[in-house]
């Protein structure tokens, strides 16, 4: 089971009214666009993207069978760098939200290769009909390329023992599995003195795993565009919020947000990022890496 993070940090902020329009940008799920649809008491419309094909039509049953059909929520396939696609069809939005997590469900489904824990093929794509997966992306990779990915993509202190391994075995055999992922890395540290390594092996794949999602789905490529697009698409007023799960995330979103809130386009900002409760954190361990920042469009530029 899924559980969305920082709902109601989220609802107070977004401050939705009945009549409003509105954008959930990654749907996943669905349990923002639910509650945010709560808000909407049978008034106005929102727009969910999404760009896994799997998951979004299973999210759009569970919302239909809720109630929620065509005339309140339209489902899309699209990346929310398409923003200003959407905007020109169906015109502004009073309130966008952009959660940048990978759902539970993509994590738990060992076919899609996003966890390190069952054994699956490495692919790590949120849409497998594009691109190349991760494991073709290893085949690729020179040391370098994979020692900077690690460093940009994830701040990986094991980048040049975790890439050089990965080499040293490509020569042997492709790192095509999970596991086969996972057995590289212990290797890759097993200088590590044993009481500390099991922590340190754990740490690294998650963030080896995360960098190589990063690469294979150009996501930060996307964040910036659809950064750069967010306030286009956004009504005089309109509010918009992101959560972000690693600090690469949070500088592009802080940096954005603070270049526009200095030109005038925004017109007030989040100064500090918003982070879930102790309580939350406690219920649901997804949470803790959690930060959230919010931006208000200006009336008039």
């Amino acid at each position: 089971m899924h559980i969305s993070i920082c709902v109601q940090e989220i609802l107070d902020f977004l401050d939705i009214k009945p009549g409003q329009q509105g954008l959930d940008a990654t749907l996943g799920y669905g349990g923002h666009t639910r509650k945010m649809l709560e808000k909407l008491e049978g008034h106005g419309h929102i727009y969910g993207l999404d760009v896994d094909p799997i998951e979004s039509e299973k999210t759009k049953k569970r919302l239909r069978d809720l109630g929620y059909g065509e005339d309140i929520l339209t489902v899309k396939l699209c990346n929310f760098a398409d923003i200003d696609k959407v905007a020109e069809e169906h015109g502004k939005f009073d309130f966008v939200l952009a959660d940048l997590g990978v759902s539970s469900m993509q994590i738990d489904n060992p076919k899609r290769g996003f966890s390190f824990k069952v054994d699956g093929p490495l692919d790590l794509r949120l849409n497998q009909q594009k691109g190349i997966s991760a494991a073709q992306r290893l085949k690729e990779v020179t040391q370098e390329e994979l020692y900077g990915m690690l460093l940009e993509n994830a701040d990986e202190p094991y980048a040049e023992e975790i890439s050089k391994a990965v080499i040293r075995q490509r020569r042997i055999r492709p790192v095509e599995t999970t596991t086969d992922l996972k057995q590289v890395i212990e290797q890759a540290l097993s200088f590590i003195p044993e009481k500390e390594r099991k922590e340190a092996v754990k740490k690294s794949c998650q963030r080896s795993f995360q960098a190589l999602r990063i690469d294979v789905n150009s996501e930060f490529e996307v964040l910036y565009d659809f950064l750069e697009k967010l306030p286009q698409v956004l009504a005089p007023n309109g509010r918009a919020a992101i959560l972000t799960f690693h600090s690469g995330e949070d500088r592009l979103v802080k940096k954005s947000f603070k270049q526009f809130y200095k030109e005038g386009i925004y017109s007030d900002i989040s100064k500090n990022v918003i982070r879930p409760s102790q309580e939350e954190c406690a219920r649901n361990s997804r949470a803790r890496s959690t930060k959230m920042r919010w931006a208000i469009r200006a009336q008039e530029i």
